[in-house]
């Protein structure tokens, strides 16, 4: 389907030399976590998810020359005799992940605790920058490219990108989001209110020009406000995402927007009390828990965002949170997590868990509804792209979380390599990266995901990371995570 925006589908600019830029060589801090790197390398006896959503391909072969893909074949295909020859027998090759909800930082709740039962931390939110542990993470776990999808630090997020391009840092390649256009009353000290419509517009002119390459409207913002955003970031031919409240599915589509964040769980129409520019205190939860993901309202949404072109991006691991008992602890992500997130998250997941039979589940059917409403979405048509949110109650780690994205959409009810595809094909797609990156081809980059087990019949062997290539260098995950732990939370 096209990917363009609005009912006038505007011109996007070729991200291509933003994001993907050259490779440099790996610099003196990355270089420690090089596990291959040689001109010419053959992955030998290695099972293939292409991340086209075809099915797994045993005994197989991929040739990298000079950070491309110069081949893909049955073992036995033709090898240079220079090559440097890895044998991946019983091992998984996947295309790296394109996550499209990856933030570079941590929200923090100062003093959190209890009082007389109930959970209390000290104002303000705070929402620290995580520019050492988040990219490594990321890379760690097989997100070789990511949209940052709003940032509370963007000429920090925009110095990390250009050092990570340089070679200087280990991370992924990033499309930088600018910061978030938000409206009046966040809970956020650290964003700027944008107080109407002119200022919208300045605002996405001066980030643009700073070098930002998307942008996210955020809960606060107003009908108006947003329109004048996206008309602003496509005469720019740039897109704009949003992770919304104030402002409804349908008007947003209206209004041009190019994708929508969190599936279906932010959508407000029919929340109790909801006015026109007004963000409500359901947050979208209670239309989700009312909406029959079959019925005839359900139907008449998704044809509007199809119709608009609207993208829509499944952030599971965050919403799963809120669910009890739902989320697993995964104990090298808990690893990587500051003594202080790690005790904030677990007495913030316990008081998920003690919640009462009932509440807990109205939750439980919030949350396959959003499942459901997602696999509509892809089934007439839609967009559907992937990444995790690392925000909430900090159980979502970068790296981590993007993994956990694709198990549950496999829960959703796609196959393992359907799922893969979402994750890494659809976010190449939407970022016109696709010739790039996003499967695995003769003529795309080297950006692979090497992972013991077989995902493809057992969706958890996507856990267990080995290697991770990214323009043809394979970096070592266990000691990107090493290097790390403990830190995430922190710095």
């Amino acid at each position: 389907m096209s990917i363009c925006a609005g009912a006038a589908c505007a011109a996007t600019t070729d991200l291509t030399p933003i994001v993907l830029p050259p490779a440099a060589a790996p610099g003196k801090a990355a270089l420690p976590f090089v596990q291959v790197d040689a001109p010419v390398v053959a992955l030998m006896h290695a099972r293939v998810i292409d991340g086209t959503g075809a099915p797994a391909r045993a005994n197989q072969t991929i040739l990298i020359e000079h950070g491309r893909i110069a081949a893909v074949g049955a073992d036995g295909m033709p090898i240079p005799a220079d090559a440097r020859r890895i044998d991946l027998s019983g091992r998984t090759v996947f295309p790296g992940l394109v996550g499209m909800h990856d933030h570079l930082f941590y929200i923090a709740r100062p003093n959190l605790g209890e009082q007389d039962g109930k959970l209390h931390f000290d104002p303000p939110l705070i929402v620290p920058e995580m520019a050492f542990s988040a990219p490594r993470l990321y890379l760690a776990m097989g997100v070789t490219t990511l949209r940052t999808t709003g940032s509370v630090e963007p000429y920090t997020d925009l110095n990390l990108k250009h050092a990570i391009d340089a070679g200087t840092l280990p991370g992924p390649h990033m499309d930088v989001t600018g910061p978030y256009l938000e409206g009046a009353n966040s809970p956020f000290i650290q964003m700027h209110p944008i107080r109407d419509p002119g200022e919208a517009k300045e605002t996405v002119a001066f980030w643009a020009k700073q070098g930002v390459t998307s942008f996210k409207a955020y809960m606060d913002i107003t009908r108006a406000e947003l329109k004048a955003a996206v008309d602003e970031a496509h005469r720019l031919g740039l897109k704009v995402t949003g992770h919304l409240c104030a402002v409804t599915y349908r008007e947003a589509a209206e209004a041009g927007i190019d994708d929508l964040e969190h599936g279906f769980f932010v959508n407000t129409e029919h929340d109790p009390g909801k006015a026109p520019d007004k963000c409500t205190d359901s947050d979208g939860l209670a239309t989700l828990h009312a909406m029959d993901p079959g019925g005839s309202d359900a139907k008449s949404l998704i044809h509007d965002l199809v119709a608009h072109h609207v993208a829509v991006t499944s952030t599971l691991p965050v919403f799963e949170q809120m669910v009890p008992h739902h989320a697993p602890l995964w104990p090298q992500a808990m690893a990587a997590l500051s003594p202080q997130a790690n005790r904030d998250y677990m007495l913030l997941r316990a008081h998920t868990d003690a919640l009462p039979p009932e509440q807990a589940q109205q939750r439980s059917i919030t949350f396959r509804h959003g499942m459901a409403m997602e696999r509509e979405f892809a089934a007439a048509g839609g967009l559907l792209l992937a990444g995790p949110d690392p925000t909430g109650n900090g159980g979502v780690v970068p790296g981590f979380g993007d993994l956990r994205e694709v198990e549950l959409l496999v829960e959703e009810g796609f196959t393992p390599a359907q799922a893969i595809h979402v994750a890494s094909w659809n976010g190449a797609l939407y970022l016109g990266l696709q010739d790039r990156i996003g499967s695995i081809a003769a003529g795309k980059d080297a950006d692979l995901v090497v992972v013991k087990g077989d995902p493809s019949q057992h969706i958890d062997d996507i856990e267990h990371v080995e290697t991770v290539f990214k323009d043809g260098v394979g970096y070592d995950s266990q000691a990107l995570l090493k290097s790390v732990q403990g830190r995430y939370g922190e710095y």
